[in-house]
Parts: C-alpha cells; structure tokens; sequence
C-alpha cells in the first residue's frame, strides 16, 4: 500500500467520525493548537542554520571563530580559487597563441623583421 491509499483510507475513517466524549474532544483540540503553535514559533529559520552545527555554537552563544573568521577564511579561500583559476586560463590562452605562431606557414624570422612589426600595428587598428 504506498502513502496516497493509506491517506485516503485515513481520511475515510476520519470522516466517519468517532464517538468521542466532552473532555476527549478537549484534550485533543489543546494538543493540536500546542502543536499548531510550536510549528508557527519553529517556522521562522533562516536558510544557514546547519552553519551552527558546522561550527559548534551550543545554545545561541556564538564565538567569533564561527561569526567572523570562519566566513573570512571561507571568502579568501575562494578569492584565492578564482584567482588560480584565471592564471591558468592566461597560461592556456598564451600556449594557444604561441603554438598558432610556431605552427603557421610564416617563418620565424618574420616575426622579427620591425616592418612585419609596423605592419602589424597599423592592421590591428
């Protein structure tokens, strides 16, 4: 039986109704608002709260490690990523460059003529 014939059977028995006295129906009635209530006090969490967890925050008391050097180190540690990770796309666009030199029909020596130079500089522009 998978979850949506167990809810329909469930709610068929439910609908039914049971033969409940005064002081049953009361006790059931403040357990639901007691947990309506606890749901709408746990509702409000903000979207890191594993971060506690991670960083061992006991009881609200928060210790600098975990407010300020532990975001810190994190930033610099992907300041420092991003920053490798553009050095190697320079490497690897230089190495395309110059293997597109050394492997094109044109000799080495005119690369080195300063009118291949000049011509050069007046094409880009």
């Amino acid at each position: 039986m998978n979850e949506h014939n167990l809810g329909y059977r469930i709610r068929q028995i439910l609908n039914q109704g049971l033969a409940l006295d005064a002081e049953k129906l009361a006790r059931l009635k403040a357990a639901r608002e007691q947990a309506l209530a606890r749901q709408r006090i746990a509702a409000p969490r903000t979207v890191l709260t594993w971060a506690d967890n991670l960083t061992g925050g006991l009881g609200g008391s928060v210790s600098v490690f975990s407010r300020i050097l532990l975001p810190a180190a994190m930033i610099i540690l992907g300041l420092v990523a991003i920053n490798t990770w553009r050095q190697s796309q320079t490497v690897q666009e230089l190495v395309e460059i110059d293997s597109g030199v050394l492997t094109s029909d044109l000799p080495i020596d005119a690369y080195l003529d300063r009118g291949f130079d000049a011509w050069l500089k007046r094409s880009s522009h």
